[in-house]
């Protein structure tokens, strides 16, 4: 299988020295490009700096935005900042941004709200797709969701490394979004995302690794990293019955319609 896009890696968890044996193992397991996942505004410039490993026959793009986990130590609020900061040709998406219940305080949940709305309108100005982070908090995620469309307008969005029921499922797929599979997918006690797996339209898909967490089947215990993408890859064109190769073409086709200054 060639010609794969890691559409959710964290390369700022690997080291400058690691990162070029990583990018070539990539590379050997069919991997053309890569996006590295801001989790927090206060290092965006990091993530900038990470697309400097890019190369012509492995692309390295970045987003940035600060995860629902980090939002109690981010001070940037206002969508303008975070516009601000993704107004940069090495930056192709907003994020990840959502909500996260599973490690949010109840107390927390309101300031995850509004950080969630500000990374949709930076989305929205920018033209540029937001990454939705959700656990645990499917229904307040698909509110927000049908709220900001509603009330201005619908926005690019992507829900990564998918792992939560069918509603937020169908309810993102009714909007525009897209859906990421990860190694989750693979996972043996997996079965009801990979029945969501199956009903997701062919030109709404994507695969990532969310690396270095959520290693796939047969890499399970080992560092994730996004020459693993293949195996999650391999597993959802088995599924749906697809050749590799064609499964390949179609979520990269989708990655590059979805996040279209990645060139």
């Amino acid at each position: 299988m060639t010609g794969l896009i890691d559409s959710h890696c964290h390369l700022d968890h690997f080291s400058d020295e690691e990162i070029p044996d990583l990018l070539d193992r990539a590379k050997q397991a069919g991997v053309d490009g890569m996006v590295t996942i801001g989790t927090r505004l206060s290092r965006a410039a990091r993530q900038k700096e990470l697309t400097r490993f890019d190369r012509p026959d492995l692309r390295v793009w970045c987003t940035v935005g600060t995860h629902p986990d980090h939002v109690e130590e981010c001070t940037i609020s206002d969508p303008a900042d975070i516009v601000a900061l993704a107004d940069d040709p090495r930056v192709v998406g907003i994020g990840e941004s959502g909500l996260d219940y599973f490690h949010g305080a109840p107390e927390v949940r309101p300031l995850q709200q509004v950080r969630f709305r500000a990374h949709i309108a930076a989305a929205r100005r920018m033209d540029l797709p937001l990454v939705i982070h959700a656990r645990d908090a499917d229904a307040d995620v698909a509110e927000i969701l049908r709220d900001e469309i509603a009330a201005h307008g619908p926005f690019r969005f992507l829900l990564h490394c998918f792992a939560s029921g069918p509603d937020l499922a169908r309810t993102g797929l009714d909007l525009g979004g897209y859906v990421s599979f990860s190694g989750i997918l693979t996972f043996p006690r997996s079965d009801a995302l990979r029945d969501i797996a199956l009903s997701i339209p062919e030109d709404r898909l994507l695969v990532e690794t969310d690396s270095p967490y959520l290693a796939p089947v047969p890499q399970r215990g080992k560092k994730n990293e996004p020459a693993f993408v293949a195996h999650t890859a391999r597993r959802l064109a088995e599924l749906r019955g697809t050749p590799p190769e064609r499964l390949a073409e179609v979520t990269t086709a989708n990655f590059h319609r979805l996040f279209s200054r990645a060139s």
